[in-house]
């Protein structure tokens, strides 16, 4: 494996996993922006990462996909088999799995342990190479149960019952979890969302998810919006408080992320509640990960990296970063 100025690349394979220029040959692990890049000409990745590249960057963008069900192989070049695992970030998501010449690396891409029916769940493979990335890699960060912060939510819904709860979510992922988590919740009444979460919304509903009655705001007309008291509205962190959410009654701005449980990212967001919901895996399950995959390296991609070096080197694993550029954290997904 070599860091190249493209990326991540597989010497034997000629492939490069997650590349953020276009290339000849990727293997992409997920949907999100800053893994998912136009232009390349082979790609092999799930069928709902294909679809959501689709999605965002129009059918040219995936003319050579080649779609892999989550643990089919294929031999990609001589010597070299390619499957993909589950990583339990998003629809789709998967760990890159490469065997070569009796070894094994892994790339997880963006990955999470928790709970989210909105994708398959994470699965640890056994590995000689580990290739993790450490978004939220100190030990302040401990994700509680999205449980726990959807029952805040509705709390705050039934104490407030003449707001607007505008909630800033990512249009992929987050979005479709959070919507689904209410419905878990027992939360029926209608949901409202921006239009930029709408493609998305219905593209999961296309590949099999049911989140119940939902409607674009900008289907309502003006004098219908103050039935908007006392609703959910979704939208993109960036119309938190831009006009298009002063044009709601009484808008009550939250904001849904796992950098919540930082004070400062709560005042830069101006989120009156704060709700920590995170797509990524939090210290704990950074840690416990490296550790269950049997790696003897693991190799950090981005994020918090020194912290996650020196906690994996007390337990006896050779770490290193990659210092990999290109890799956004949670905030732009």
């Amino acid at each position: 494996m070599e860091v190249r100025p493209e990326g991540l690349y597989c010497v034997p394979a000629d492939a490069f996993v997650d590349p953020h220029r276009p290339v000849a040959r990727a293997i992409v692990t997920h949907g999100h922006a800053d893994h998912a890049r136009s232009g390349h000409g082979t790609v092999f990745a799930t069928p709902e990462t294909l679809s959501i590249m689709r999605t965002r960057y129009a059918e040219a963008a995936v003319a050579g996909g080649v779609a892999l069900a989550y643990h089919q192989k294929v031999e990609i070049a001589d010597g070299v088999t390619l499957w993909l695992a589950p990583a339990g970030h998003i629809l789709g998501s998967a760990q890159a799995v490469l065997d070569y010449g009796g070894s094994r690396i892994v790339i997880s891409g963006d990955y999470k342990r928790h709970s989210d029916p909105t994708c398959t769940p994470f699965e640890v493979v056994p590995t000689d190479v580990f290739v993790t990335e450490a978004t939220f890699a100190l030990p302040v960060f401990t994700h509680p149960p999205i449980a726990h912060e959807i029952d805040k939510l509705l709390r705050s819904v039934r104490t407030l019952p003449d707001r607007c709860h505008l909630i800033g979510v990512y249009a992929l992922g987050k979005c479709q979890r959070l919507m689904l988590a209410l419905r878990e919740a027992g939360y029926e009444e209608t949901l409202y969302v921006h239009g930029a979460l709408v493609k998305l919304t219905q593209l999961y509903e296309e590949l099999g998810h049911d989140f119940g009655r939902w409607e674009q705001v900008a289907d309502l007309a003006q004098g219908e919006r103050d039935a908007l008291r006392g609703k959910i509205v979704l939208c993109p962190p960036s119309a938190l408080a831009d006009r298009w959410s002063r044009r709601l009654p009484e808008p009550l701005p939250v904001m849904a992320s796992g950098w919540m449980q930082i004070r400062a990212r709560v005042r830069q967001r101006r989120a009156e509640l704060a709700l920590i919901v995170s797509d990524h895996a939090d210290w704990n399950d950074l840690i416990r990960t490296a550790v269950e995959t049997g790696a003897s390296d693991v190799w950090i991609t981005h994020g918090r990296v020194e912290a996650l070096e020196h906690a994996l080197k007390q337990r006896g694993i050779r770490a290193k970063a990659l210092n990999l550029i290109g890799r956004d954290e949670e905030d732009a997904q």
